[in-house]
């Protein structure tokens, strides 16, 4: 009968033992799915919120914004270099024929005034902007005669120029002798230019500075 009783007995502690495994397996289970949805909470704290995030049209607004800025700090730069630095002429005259022609827009520089012979500078007469060639700087002395123009005495043989240089009647007297600072201007078209035969010569502070280059109207 012992024999008998022994058996059941032994199926009973069988079963708990199998019941006590059971158990400790859904703890781990438990456990191990606990540890599972905490490190997924960590990880969604740690991504930045959707609503943080900026969107497609506010990183355009602030790209536009940078544009404007830089295309605002260009133009102020180009807006202080051609006041205080260069300057630009509309020609309006045929007076410089045929080197700078009616319509031809200049550009000059307003810092070089340290002229010499053959160079095209910008200098005012009457209110109005013009071109002009110098022809003579301090020291030198200009005269018109009937054989032409002469400097320090010196015929002047001048390429480019296709009319005869002649004085105005009425006009300035010669021989005129510059002083410093002083500069005398004619204009390539002899003919009829307003230049220094008609108001002498010009000082260098009254003029607005040296001519760089041109655009020619029939290339723009």
């Amino acid at each position: 009968m012992s024999a008998t009783l022994s058996k059941p007995l032994n199926e009973v502690a069988h079963a708990s033992q199998k019941s006590q495994a059971a158990q400790a397996t859904q703890a781990t289970l438990a456990a191990q799915a606990t540890q599972a949805t905490q490190a997924a909470q960590a990880t969604v704290a740690l991504q930045p919120s959707p609503t943080c995030l900026p969107s497609s049209r506010t990183l355009l607004g602030r790209e536009l914004r940078h544009m404007a800025i830089k295309i605002g700090a260009i133009v102020g730069i180009v807006a202080l270099l051609f006041t205080f630095v260069f300057g630009l002429h509309y020609n309006v005259d045929a007076d410089m024929n045929p080197a700078i022609k009616d319509g031809d827009l200049v550009l000059f520089n307003r810092w070089d005034k340290d002229y010499r012979a053959g160079d095209l500078i910008v200098l005012t007469f009457k209110g109005q902007p013009q071109v002009r060639r110098v022809i003579a700087v301090a020291g030198d002395t200009v005269d018109i005669l009937k054989e032409g123009l002469t400097i320090n005495g010196a015929l002047q043989q001048e390429q480019g120029i296709y009319e005869a240089t002649q004085r105005y009647a009425g006009g300035a007297d010669f021989p005129i002798t510059l002083q410093a600072n002083e500069i005398f201007v004619l204009g390539d078209a002899r003919g009829g230019a307003t230049d220094s035969r008609i108001y002498g010569s010009v000082d260098t502070d009254d003029t607005q500075g040296t001519v760089m280059t041109l655009l020619r109207r029939r290339s723009l």
